[in-house]
């Protein structure tokens, strides 16, 4: 079947505004820029080879991968500077970051010693050389470390063969860490160990970030999308949310109800203020529960009930694993499909 126009479409599909998209790229550059930082796009979001050129021909110093497997799918693309915030813990994980690290340049986040003895051994095995920044606990404690636990990583770093001392990184990178992140920079300042780089991220990092001067980069995913998370949190607007499921009403059979065909395994199961997402043409309906393959959808409140076979469009609640849902992402301009993109890195999370 040839698909030219977005009626042509199947739902559920995920349909991406590439105006929108295209808005979202510019913008976020732009403020980095008048910041005078580097962006550094998290492809986590996407999981597109081609979205991520986007990205690097608007000014992307790089890319930010959460996994191995995702960061090897981008260097088979041919990207060659390559993030990777996250502990890479086990030698079979190691070994191939090792890999990696002799066909790209590859940094990682590390917070405890055993995370860098692992790499560092998988690095001497294979002769290659990789980079490393800690990682400094923020305020809502995921992973990370202490000051001076940091500083004493670092140095150990260093002292490693095979191993860089690249700087810190922050998740996320709000307001609020900065008196941590002082202390921790005058903790290295006054043991002589320089730190090239102090990597920020999270989804709002970017409004916060002439609040954190001391930032060289940020890492965001999720504004090349945006999602209903997002526009709730107050991140961006209704208006610049790229990514929309295409549904159908498949059943209304009751006076304030109806049922999409859009379930968990289409527009996942988390939920904002108790909702599975929003709906654009009905902004009052209430999407309140789903299944694996049903939307359940409360119209109680709309002046109208959608009819079975109308199509209507739902903005998700978390863009990144939407994406990671389907095979295929449709970029569309108006009515007209423009791309189709597979998504190259689905299902790589280890």
């Amino acid at each position: 079947m040839s698909i030219s126009y977005v009626s042509d479409l199947e739902t559920p599909s995920v349909l991406i505004d590439l105006d929108k998209m295209e808005r979202n790229i510019a913008v976020m550059q732009a403020r980095c820029d008048d910041l005078g930082i580097q962006f550094r796009p998290h492809i986590k979001t996407h999981k597109i080879p081609d979205i991520a050129r986007r990205q690097i021909e608007a000014g992307a110093v790089g890319i930010a991968c959460q996994k191995v497997s995702e960061a090897e799918v981008f260097a088979d693309a041919g990207f060659d500077d390559i993030q990777i915030p996250y502990n890479i813990v086990g030698k079979r994980k190691t070994r191939r970051l090792a890999a990696l690290a002799k066909r790209a340049e590859v940094t990682v986040t590390v917070d405890s010693q055993p995370v860098i003895d692992g790499i560092a051994e998988a690095a001497r095995e294979a002769g290659a050389s990789i980079k490393m920044m800690v990682e400094l606990v923020s305020l809502n404690q995921r992973t990370g470390t202490t000051p001076q636990a940091a500083l004493e990583l670092a140095r150990r770093i260093k002292a490693a063969d095979g191993l860089h001392f690249a700087g810190l990184m922050i998740y996320p990178s709000d307001a609020a860490i900065r008196p941590r992140l002082l202390e921790t920079l005058a903790l290295f300042a006054d043991a002589g160990i320089a730190v090239e780089t102090v990597s920020g991220g999270g989804s709002g990092a970017s409004r916060d970030a002439h609040l954190l001067p001391e930032l060289t980069e940020l890492r965001v995913g999720t504004s090349i999308f945006w999602d209903w998370n997002c526009v709730v949190a107050d991140y961006t607007g209704f208006d610049q949310v790229a990514m929309r499921v295409r549904a159908t009403v498949v059943s209304a059979n009751e006076p304030e109800r109806v049922i999409l065909d859009s379930g968990s395994k289409a527009i996942h199961s988390e939920t904002n203020d108790g909702q599975f997402g929003h709906i654009v043409e009905y902004p009052a309906a209430r999407l309140h529960k789903v299944n694996e393959e049903h939307g359940y959808v409360d119209c109680s409140a709309c002046p109208s009930l959608p009819a079975v076979g109308e199509t209507v469009h739902i903005i998700p609640v978390h863009t990144c694993v939407v994406t990671n849902l389907h095979n295929q992402l449709f970029g569309v301009r108006g009515d007209r499909v423009e791309v189709i993109w597979d998504v190259a890195a689905r299902g790589m999370v280890w």
